[in-house]
């Protein structure tokens, strides 16, 4: 195995059970095509392979790339040495897209945000930290539902599935896994307020142990809260996600 990188966060899955899991829980639906991020050394890309006629993998670390076309030379893998922040996974492959990966935890949030933008996304299947998984799914009024909830939610089907443990990666992490499935659907934000949804949501998770009339008071006075009927003495967490819509609406009908 190749010396690993700490600067991409390299922890390879190992478990031939957790593998296998994953690659069952990935099968694609007909005409849809499956882009693996981070194949590593091939180890999920082999279990996926028994159940899909092809596969777009997708790896920034030149060490492996050669690894990996030696392992899976023909035509059934296609190999692209890319960063995935940059990639653009729609100039892949034509039709809808499956995305799956076992995801560096030092990119994973940005990257989950990047392959929102991507129209041709069907489905992601990630292996996250748990905790990040724990947050993309936790509802209002817990410690977990901050920012990464409300974002993602507002555009995506979220389902965690199950753990896995530190010691089917080597290294093992010093935290456990989770995997998770993220469906977009048509967002809850109109395009044109999608910008001002994201600063109120930032604004008002930055100072979450501040009331909305004090954390949100760049955007909303004393007299626009009873026509919101939102109670400013609430706090960000309490807020689902329409209700962030609301004030996003609100706050651009008065611009």
């Amino acid at each position: 195995m190749p010396a690993l990188k700490k600067r991409f966060g390299q922890h390879f899955l190992r478990d031939p059970f957790v593998l296998a899991r994953i690659a069952q829980v990935c099968a694609q639906a007909p005409g849809e095509h499956t882009v693996e991020i981070g194949p590593g050394n091939g180890a999920l890309t082999a279990h996926l392979l028994e159940r899909l006629e092809s596969l777009h993998v997708v790896e920034i670390d030149r060490d492996l790339i050669a690894g990996l076309k030696e392992r899976f030379a023909g035509d059934r893998v296609f190999v692209h040495e890319a960063d995935a922040l940059r990639l653009r996974p729609c100039d892949l492959a034509p039709g809808s897209l499956r995305v799956v990966g076992n995801l560096p935890y030092n990119i994973s949030s940005p990257l989950i945000f990047h392959f929102l933008d991507e129209p041709c996304i069907a489905s992601m299947v990630f292996l996250l930290q748990k905790e990040v998984v724990d947050r993309l799914a936790a509802p209002p009024g817990g410690r977990d539902y901050g920012r990464l909830s409300v974002m993602v939610q507002a555009r995506c089907e979220v389902t965690p599935l199950f753990t896995v443990a530190a010691e089917a990666f080597v290294p093992p992490p010093a935290v456990e896994s989770r995997l998770v499935a993220l469906r977009p659907r048509a967002s809850q934000i109109p395009a044109v307020d999608v910008a001002l949804f994201g600063a109120i949501v930032a604004c008002a998770f930055s100072q979450r142990r501040k009331m909305l009339r004090q954390s949100l008071r760049g955007y909303f006075q004393g007299e626009d809260w009873p026509a919101l009927a939102i109670d400013p003495t609430r706090r960000p967490e309490t807020l689902t996600v329409a209700e962030f819509a609301a004030l996003a609406a609100y706050a651009r009908a008065r611009v």
